[in-house]
């Protein structure tokens, strides 16, 4: 039997995802730094104590938002690298999937370039690890086997650098359109140079 929620769930489930959309909307338009907790609450129409009743302040705000972005874009990298059945075309999907993720204006301005100021450098890299690191890990085992020309921790590290640097340079480039799709043949020729 299904479980119909009561009034008090649905007013929880309500709040929260008032605090999520307002949160997403002024920390992609303003930034973390600029933008005060009393504004997040009153924009979403709440109060102080629902922020910190659901996020314990401002800065747990912004990490569920983080981790809701990161979660929707493991979710399209997994479904563009599903389409495919060979390796090496499961990879390219990856690719041009995680490089299409990060050229949404909302994606760049708060996990790349927010999180590592709002987190911490080691806080963004363990979460941003926790939802794509992993699907990066299982595409090049995938791909290059458990022993493959190069240890895989070292390999993976590698390719991770490699596409946080193209995304963050592709979102800059005067014509990110066509940054996307040089990067992609980028990491493209990387994969085919390791195999």
């Amino acid at each position: 039997m299904e479980h119909v929620k009561t009034r008090r769930e649905r007013y929880v489930e309500s709040t929260r995802a008032a605090l999520l959309d307002t949160g997403r909307r002024f920390f992609a338009e303003r930034g973390f730094a600029d933008v005060s907790a009393e504004e997040l609450v009153r924009a979403a129409g709440l109060t102080r104590g629902a922020l910190y009743h659901h996020f314990a302040g401002k800065q747990g705000l912004f990490e569920a938002v983080f981790e809701d972005m990161e979660a929707q874009a493991a979710e399209r990298i997994t479904a563009a690298m599903d389409r495919e059945d060979e390796p090496f075309a499961r990879a390219a999907e990856g690719v041009r999937a995680f490089l299409e993720v990060c050229s949404d204006p909302e994606y760049r301005e708060i996990v790349l370039l927010q999180g590592p100021i709002a987190l911490g450098w080691q806080r963004w890299r363990e979460l941003d690890q926790r939802h794509l690191g992993t699907i990066l890990t299982s595409g090049l085992t995938e791909l290059l086997g458990e022993s493959g020309p190069h240890p895989l921790g070292l390999t993976t590290a590698a390719f991770y650098g490699a596409l946080t640097e193209l995304a963050l340079s592709m979102a800059d480039a005067s014509d990110p359109a066509r940054a996307r799709e040089q990067a992609v043949h980028l990491i493209g020729a990387m994969l085919s140079g390791i195999r």
